[in-house]
């Protein structure tokens, strides 16, 4: 069997070769439910139920059930969805931060009991088949309003004070999970740990907002980061977007490229191609970080080094195979690698600073991507959902991103 550190790095390897806006299948007719997807099939192994139990989040999985059972008509399920679903995100930062109980000895800075109990709840819509009926459109919508409230998209909230800066920082879920099912995104983990903080820089006090989005090509190809992220650009001082990278480093990528590069998504889905966007014809072949770098890079932030990332893969104007080039693209190049890979990492990371531009952003909003190390598992741990070492690398990363934020806000 091949070790969990050698597996670690492949992950990490995995993410910058290849690191999701929520639609539901609009084709099953109302009469049937649709199946269950591959990523909510994951739902009946072990480890997630083992998850699910150890935090006390089964119980909020049957009480969603229970509600959605007693809903009579589609306004009052719709009602229920936004509810429960937006208690399942209050419930996991509170969780994470040390409020309310902990349901079970797994780790408060643990961000999968999350991410299984929202699955259980999709499953729960998808499958439902209420005596009012239900249209496909019905069910996609709710389906939608699940996702969105359960990431925390529709709980962004800063306060009017001109005296605190606003930081929105994003992150991810679990992945790879047919390769390890325990995995834990610690980009997650940190978006539940500093939502809704208040963090100390050296200009002064910024609030902290965080989102999640999930892991699959078909959300990103739908416009989910745009469509969660153009309310608050205009008004926040700095963008973040996190994902995990490689081990035992961090990295701020310098560069990030129009190209996904078909690593299967949480579906097993691979899509290879350009990124779609909207406007096509102004779309740009890269786009760049305007977080200091520089800044972040000297400062002490914590244990893991951390590195200005400037590494693409391009093909060179008039070529017509790909080329690594160490110091960024070329002019007239086009994207097949950013400094984060071609995956959902490099794909966010491009998207929130397309978005930064096109709303003339450029030059006022620092805004870009840092990949975190990989989270490993204690030496020896190859079935146990969590260990001490597990624990202290997570939060350690999350320390870490504290810091780093703290520079780049007053940077």
């Amino acid at each position: 069997m091949t070790s969990l550190r050698v597996r670690a790095g492949v992950l990490g390897l995995a993410l910058l070769a290849g690191l999701s806006a929520p639609t539901a299948s609009a084709s099953a007719p109302a009469s049937t439910a649709p199946s269950p997807t591959v990523e909510e099939q994951r739902l009946d192994r072990a480890v997630p139920r083992e998850i699910l139990g150890r935090s006390g989040f089964d119980a909020l999985t049957a009480e969603f059930t229970r509600a959605l059972d007693s809903a009579r008509g589609y306004a009052e399920a719709r009602r229920i969805v936004v509810r429960e679903g937006s208690a399942l995100w209050r419930r996991a930062v509170d969780r994470a931060q040390g409020r309310g109980p902990v349901g079970g000895d797994l780790s408060r800075d643990d961000d999968r009991p999350l991410y299984w109990a929202r699955l259980g709840m999709t499953r729960d819509v998808r499958t439902w088949e209420p005596s009012f009926g239900l249209s496909a459109g019905q069910r996609a919508s709710l389906i939608d309003e699940l996702e969105r409230t359960s990431r925390g998209q529709t709980a962004v909230r800063y306060p009017r004070d001109k005296g605190v800066k606003r930081i929105l920082v994003t992150g991810f879920d679990p992945f790879t999970l047919d390769r390890d099912i325990r995995i834990s995104n610690p980009s997650g983990a940190t978006a539940l740990a500093l939502d809704g903080r208040v963090i100390r820089t050296a200009q002064g006090p910024a609030r902290v907002e965080t989102v999640v989005f999930p892991v699959r090509w078909r959300d990103f190809t739908d416009g989910t980061v745009e469509r969660t992220l153009r309310p608050y650009l205009k008004q926040v001082d700095l963008l973040t977007t996190v994902s995990q990278g490689r081990v035992g480093r961090f990295d701020v990528e310098r560069t990030n490229g129009a190209w996904r590069g078909g690593f299967g998504d949480n579906e097993n889905v691979g899509v290879t191609g350009l990124v779609p966007v909207a406007d096509p014809a102004s779309q740009p072949q890269w786009t760049t970080t305007t977080l200091p770098y520089r800044e972040i890079v000297a400062a002490d932030t914590g244990r893991f080094p951390v590195y200005d990332n400037t590494a693409v893969t391009e093909i060179p104007a008039g070529g017509t195979e790909p080329v690594v080039r160490p110091e960024g693209p070329t002019p007239g190049s086009a994207a097949r690698q950013g400094g984060g890979g071609d995956y959902l990492s490099n794909e966010i990371a491009y998207r929130g600073t397309l978005l930064r531009d096109r709303l003339g952003l450029r030059d006022v909003l620092p805004a870009g991507h840092v990949h975190t190390p990989v989270l490993e598992f204690g030496g020896g741990n190859t079935s146990e959902i969590t260990d001490p070492e597990f624990v202290r690398n997570r939060l350690d990363i999350i320390a870490q991103v504290t810091g780093i934020l703290g520079v780049a806000a007053a940077g």
